[in-house]
Parts: C-alpha cells; structure tokens; sequence
C-alpha cells in the first residue's frame, strides 16, 4: 500500500527529501541552545563576567537565528511536498474513476469516492507532512535532548528515563483505543456524505413532498453517530492530557529536589539544572508529538487502504489490444445473449436475447418496469459487457472495437439527463467539442429545443446551473438529444428521453429524426405507445427477455403484453398520448 501511494509523489520527491535535511538541522541548532545557556550563566551571570555574558548572548542568537531559518525551509519544503503529494493523489483518482465502467462505479457509492477524494486524502496529506518532518524531527529531537540529559548529569537522567518509559507506555494505551474509534468514523463520514448529496440533489422532490422534517431527522441520526464516535475518541483523549500534566508535574518536582541537592553536593551547577529542565521538557514535548504522529499514521492507514482501493480497481471494461477505429455502419445484432449485473453469477436481468436490426431503422422498445429495456441499450455501447453472448455494431462484436469511437458512434440519451454548469453551447458542445454555433442551432432545431432557447434573454449563452436546475425537464431532455445529436451517430439511443415533453413535441422530434437523420439507427425506449407505434420495429419486453417484435399491427395481433398496454392508454375515450386524428404520431 505504501509503496502504491508513494508512488505519486512525482516531481515533489525533492521536496521530501530536502524536509528531513533542514529538520534536522533544526535540532541541531535547537539542542545546543540549552547547553549554551548553561555556559551563560555558570560562566557569566553567576561569575558577573560581562564579556561571557555578551559572547554566549551573541552565540545563542545566532544559533537561534539559524533554527529559525532551518525551521522556516523544512516547512516550506514540507507543505510543497505534502500538498504536490496530494494534489497527484486526487488527480490520479480522479482520471482512475473516469475510466470504470457503470459495473465499476456500481461497487463505490457517491459519497463514499467524495469521502476518498476529499477527507481520506487530507488525512494523508497531513500523515505524509508530519512524516517527513515531524516524524523526523521529533525523535532526533527526543534523543538529542535524552543525550544531553545524560552528559549533563547521569543519575538524574537515569531515573526521567524510567519516567519517560512509563509515560509512553500510559500515551500508548490511550491512543490504541483512540486510534480504532477513529476508524468507525471515517465509514460514518461515508453516510453523512452520501445523505447531504442525496438530500442537495433531490431538494425540489422535498420540499415537492414537504419531507425536510424527514430529511433533518435522517441527517440528524447519520451526524448524531459521527458526533458520539467523536465524542468516545475525544473523552479519551481528554483524560490523556492531565494524566500527562501530573506526570510532568511530578517529574519536575522530583528533578527540582535531585537537582537542588546535587548543587548543594557541589556534583551540578545551577546552569546545568537549567538546561537539564529545558532538555527534559523537549524531551516531554517530542514524546507527545511522537504520539500524535503515530495517531495521525494510524488514522491515516485506514484512508490509505481506501485510496489505494480506487487506484487499484480495475476497469471492468477495456479496449481490445488491436480495437477497431471505424464503425462501418448503424445495424445492431444481438446473439444469444445473456447479462447480469452480478459479476460471475446473480440473477440474470437478460437471457436468451436474439435480435438484429437493420442500419438506419427505427426500433421501438416498449415493456413494463424492470423488464430489462435500459439494460438491453446499455450494451449496444459497451456501458455493460455481456455475461454471454455477443452484441455487434456495424458487423463487429463490440468488444473488439475501441470505447472512444464505438460511443462517439454510438449516442445515448440516458433516462437521468445530466446538464453541467455553463452555458447552453457548453453543455451542446459536449456531444461535438469543436462544433460551430450553426451546428449546435440545427441539432436544438432537430431536437425541437430551438423554440425555447430563442425565447431566452441570452439565447445559447443562456447560463445553466449545475444539473440543469433552471430549466425544465422537458427541456433538458430536449437539449441532452441535440448534445447527442451533434456527435453525428451511426446509433442514437433515447432511453425514454421524450417523457418529460407533450405529444406534440414528441411527434415533431420523431419527424425531424426521419428528416434529418435517415441513415442512422434510431433506438427510442417508451412508456407510452404513441412514441413507438409507427418505428419500423417494436420490441417488447418481459421479465428480461424478448416477448415480441413487430409493427404496431402485427403486434396488437400477436402481443398480449403489448395490447394490453395499447388499450390501457387509449381507453375511455383516448389518452393524452393517443395522437389525435389528422396528427401524425
């Protein structure tokens, strides 16, 4: 695991290696300073020597001035190296979670790669600064000062030792039960994270429903049990702190005794007293610092084992070692084809699918929840692999060809509609990168989302918010089909992307399909019968298999299924998604 984070230091290595150097170089200087002090005031306070007052004054300036300076460069160094560090980890992640596959994503939720992204490498970030310089410095500062301790005077040394010991052991048993209520939380920050963006991105269904009581109380349980896990940690570590003060305290007292005998023995001066103190507080200090950095390491392996989990992951789905960069044409052939979502097993979702369909025909796909329909589109363009059998594009079994040109040729409109941030252009542009403004206004008229863009004060420079908040979902859907048009696809796939507009539109949508896109294969999944029934084919599907396929009027003579459904919506006297005479469907 280290090693695999490591790894990502990158051109930050010389950062790291040059913190440890000028920490050192700290302690150095530091450690000196005390036993300097001892020199000023045996050989100039306590003698009345002025000249000895100033020359070890001056001295010890000057070595301040080099710790500081020290100190100043390592980190510097330090904070270059841990955030270049983290700045590399999140950015290796990210590109990694950019190449899954949906079977990828479907093992990480939301919140849980927001938490990895953010809070886990934080957490590293701060473990891999205090690594490389407090890490360093403080138990070269723990020996430095316990060393000097002992040229000042043996005995007295020898019994804070023993302290010291003790000490650690009483610091160490506190911290091991810190360090595994620390780990419970991070799996709670999971929760909390996956309810805020759930609740964010579903606020108008809320406040549409008036379940913010609901929602508060579903926050408040999920922060509630983050709060008394941080609440346990935090009382232990709450009643480390005195009995680290009384240890202190007592050692001070009793090294104050030893050390007022040993000046009246005449065996110490009370210049050696003075820095024994101050080395022995260093000492104190750089054993307390060694414990939260074992803390901060141990917190840290938790968040290292979840990065490493994303970096690890490997793509479900992947180019061949010689992909094809061509697709020839629009005609689809599914063959014996079996799917589940469950990796290596689960229960099928599709089975025993044989299906082929002509480049440039319209294909209506029609049937009840969960009968598989999505599933079915989603391996046309290698959103899913196959469990068993094969599916081709254009003659070729989409496994051989390469992602990027078999999904730049094959277009999905998916049934959630996503719009990003930015203008209407930005979000149009997508589909095609370098697309002209006449372009994307022919894929809007196509799409019958010119009406509405043009009736907007700013037209195609029109600001959307994140998620497309500010526009209908009729509206999204139409300008997710113009996005999807402009990539000019061999297939076009619309995963019931029509149900959020009116009939009408509906009808004029499938009009300009047949107008401007007549070569390409036209996929339409529909609730509603209007949509599909003059498709060149209908398929209809059940319980994961292939029921019927055929025109509408073979269908209603063939299907119950689709009858069924054709009566249920055209009953007492004609539905709204039933076109009205004269109109064309």
């Amino acid at each position: 695991m280290f090693r695999k984070l490591l790894s990502h230091i990158g051109k930050y290595k010389k950062f790291a290696v040059m913190t440890p150097i000028f920490a050192a170089l700290e302690v150095f200087m530091e450690t000196l300073i005390p036993y300097i002090t001892a020199s000023l005031i045996d050989e100039g306070v306590s003698a009345g020597n002025m000249g000895a007052i100033y020359r070890y004054g001056g001295l010890m300036l000057a070595v301040a001035f080099l710790s500081l300076a020290f100190a100043i460069l390592a980190g510097r160094f330090a904070a270059n190296a841990s955030t270049g560090f983290a700045y590399n980890l999140r950015d290796a992640m990210f590109r990694k979670v950019q190449t899954y596959s949906f079977a990828n994503i479907d093992r990480f939720s939301t919140g849980g790669l927001i938490t990895r992204l953010t809070t886990d490498v934080n957490n590293i970030q701060n473990a891999f600064q205090m690594s490389i310089r407090m890490a360093v410095r403080a138990p070269l500062t723990l020996i430095s000062s316990m060393f000097m301790c002992f040229v000042t005077n043996v005995r007295i040394s020898l019994f804070f030792l023993g302290a010291l010991v003790v000490l650690a052991s009483v610091l160490v048993f506190f911290m091991r039960k810190v360090t595994k209520i620390f780990e419970q939380v991070f799996k709670k920050y999971d929760l909390l994270n996956a309810d805020v963006q759930e609740n964010v991105s579903g606020i108008r269904v809320v406040k549409a429903y008036v379940r913010e009581e609901y929602e508060n109380e579903k926050f408040d349980k999920a922060a509630r049990v983050l709060y008394d896990y941080s609440v346990r940690a935090e009382k232990i570590m709450a009643l480390a702190g005195p009995v680290m003060n009384l240890v202190i305290y007592a050692l001070i007292i009793m090294i104050s005794w030893f050390g007022a005998n040993f000046i009246v023995a005449g065996d110490m001066t009370t210049g050696n007293l003075t820095s024994f103190f101050s080395y022995i507080m260093t000492c104190l200090m750089s054993l307390m610092m060694l414990v939260a950095i074992f803390v901060m390491l141990t917190m840290s392996l938790a968040s290292g084992r979840r990065i490493v989990e994303v970096l690890d992951e490997v793509p479900a789905i992947a180019d061949p070692d010689e992909p094809v960069t061509e697709v020839a044409d629009g005609s689809i052939d599914f063959t014996d084809v079996y799917f589940s979502y469950k990796e290596g097993g689960g229960d099928p979702v599709l089975r025993d699918i044989d299906l082929h369909i002509p480049s440039g025909s319209t294909v209506g796909i029609i049937g009840g929840t969960g009968s598989g329909k999505t599933s079915l589109v989603s391996l046309i363009s290698r959103l899913y692999d196959v469990s068993g059998g094969s599916v081709k594009v254009g003659g070729v079994d989409v496994r051989d060809y390469d992602i990027e040109t078999l999904r730049n040729k094959v277009s999905v409109v998916l049934q959630k509609n996503v719009l990003f941030a930015g203008s209407i252009l930005d979000n149009l542009r997508w589909g095609k990168e370098d697309a002209t403004v006449e372009e994307c206004m022919a894929a809007c008229r196509a799409a019958a989302a010119d009406e509405f863009i043009e009736q907007m004060p700013d037209g195609y420079e029109t600001h959307i918010e994140q998620g497309g908040a500010n526009v209908s979902g009729g509206q999204k859907q139409r300008l997710c089909i113009a996005r999807a048009l402009l990539k000019d696809p061999k297939v076009l796939i619309l995963d019931d992307s029509t149900s959020a507009v009116d009939t009408a539109t509906d009808a004029r949508i499938r009009k300009s399909f047949r107008e401007s896109i007549p070569g390409t294969t036209k996929l339409i999944i529909a609730q509603r019968i209007s949509s599909v029934m003059d498709a060149d084919m209908i398929i209809v599907m059940d319980n994961g298999t292939i029921s019927g396929v055929g025109s509408h009027d073979e269908l209603m003579e063939s299907s119950g299924i689709y009858r069924e459904i054709y009566e249920t919506q055209t009953s007492g006297g004609g539905d709204f998604d039933e076109p009205a005479p004269g109109k064309e469907a």
